[in-house]
């Protein structure tokens, strides 16, 4: 992190170009920053950072702060941006894989994670769609959808994904809460509920009691 100093001097750099004589002196960076010289003179001295006004500069300059502090450009900031995908983590959430599970409500926190990392749950598919994606990060309860997805598990769970398939584990909501099923829609149009585990037997609902939340993409195993 650049010190006091080198950040008073980019601040100058600044609003030497506004300048008449291109001399700019700490009084004229105080008066830049809404701090009287006394107290300016003050904080140099002890090295003293005056963040929020310095962050109320950058704003009002439309200044990348990172830049004011740490010398990284936007360019930078968005290249490393760009190495991580967002997504929503409910770490109350348990989607279940024997009895019922609550919804997943709002009580969530965004974690990064190393787009490789999603990248390889898709085979074809763009930058530009990966970006766009939706996708959430919940908990597996119970033994049914064992060995494929184990208890405890975090599953990486595609929002988009949501309309009713023989292909792949989804999330579904029903009367009973949260399932991680395989789902297959029967001739007579009702919705059964597929366990891996084959000590479990499918459930069969009406179509009015499944709502598909979206497909398991992917998996971590607890440690």
């Amino acid at each position: 992190m650049n010190s006091f100093n080198e950040i008073i001097e980019k601040i100058k750099d600044i609003i030497s170009t506004e300048s008449t004589t291109g001399k700019v002196f700490d009084k004229d960076v105080a008066a830049e920053l809404g701090i009287s010289q006394a107290t300016f003179a003050t904080m140099k001295k002890r090295g003293a950072v005056p963040y929020k006004e310095l962050m109320e500069f950058c704003a009002r300059r439309k200044i990348s702060i990172n830049w004011l502090f740490f010398d990284q450009s936007a360019g930078m900031l968005v290249e490393e941006t760009e190495k991580f995908f967002k997504i929503k983590y409910f770490s109350s959430v348990r989607a279940s894989a024997g009895g019922g599970a609550e919804g997943f409500g709002e009580d969530y926190r965004i974690v990064t994670v190393d787009r490789v990392l999603i990248r390889n749950f898709y085979e074809e598919i763009s930058d530009e769609e990966l970006k766009n994606k939706k996708i959430e990060a919940i908990h597996v309860d119970g033994e049914s959808m064992e060995p494929t997805l184990k208890n405890g598990s975090i599953v990486f769970v595609d929002r988009d994904q949501n309309e009713i398939s023989k292909d792949g584990i989804f999330v579904v909501s029903t009367p009973g809460g949260l399932f991680i099923k395989r789902i297959n829609r029967k001739a007579d149009g009702s919705i059964e509920l597929i366990s891996d585990n084959e000590r479990y037997s499918p459930e069969v609902l009406s179509p009015q009691e499944v709502s598909v939340v979206g497909k398991v993409i992917g998996e971590v195993e607890r440690l």
